[in-house]
């Protein structure tokens, strides 16, 4: 297992077969899936891990497996993400997160952010990053304030039916 680096209270690792079970549970969560389109199946939370794992190995980078320090439990995933859709803003790298909702409030997510932002910047050499969400997102978009990234436009997204409720997004940007 490799660690990539750490926080006061997080730690950045690389994934493990065994780790497909907390992804799963993640992923077909009520409150975490709220504002996806879908939750996932095991099924397809299998082809999620299988194309994180694909990202690290074309990109260097992708969505690192996080566990608290003090009890090495597994919180969720925070990291970076190549937009692979046709969108203006493409290409780009985006940052993103995912935590399981009994971590929520304890600026995790915030925390975890800033230390991939740092990552990005300083292992990656990376100069800008966006990061997007449905307007109703509220606590993502809270999340992108947090870490200092600017609002730059909404826009519709290409993935989404015009009809559905998460069809309208935000685009927030900030450069390293």
């Amino acid at each position: 297992m490799k660690q990539y680096f750490e926080t006061q209270r997080l730690i950045f690792r690389s994934w493990q077969e065994e780790d497909i079970s907390y992804l799963a549970r993640l992923n077909s969560d009520d409150k975490v899936m709220e504002y996806f389109l879908k939750k996932l199946s095991y099924q397809e939370t299998i082809a999620l891990y299988n194309q994180i794992q694909e990202e690290f190995t074309i990109y260097g980078f992708g969505a690192y497996s996080v566990e608290e320090k003090e009890t090495g439990v597994f919180i969720g995933f925070v990291g970076l993400h190549n937009v692979t859709f046709e969108v203006d803003f493409a290409p780009a790298v985006e940052i993103l997160w995912r935590l399981l909702p009994e971590f929520w409030g304890k600026g995790y997510a915030t925390e975890a952010a800033i230390a991939c932002l740092n990552y990005a910047k300083e292992e990656l050499k990376l100069k800008e990053i966006v990061s997007f969400t449905s307007l109703l997102y509220k606590r993502s978009e809270h999340v992108m304030q947090k870490i200092g990234m600017t609002r730059i436009k909404e826009f519709n997204h290409p993935l989404v039916e015009p009809e559905h409720p998460l069809y309208r997004h935000i685009l927030y940007k900030i450069v390293l």
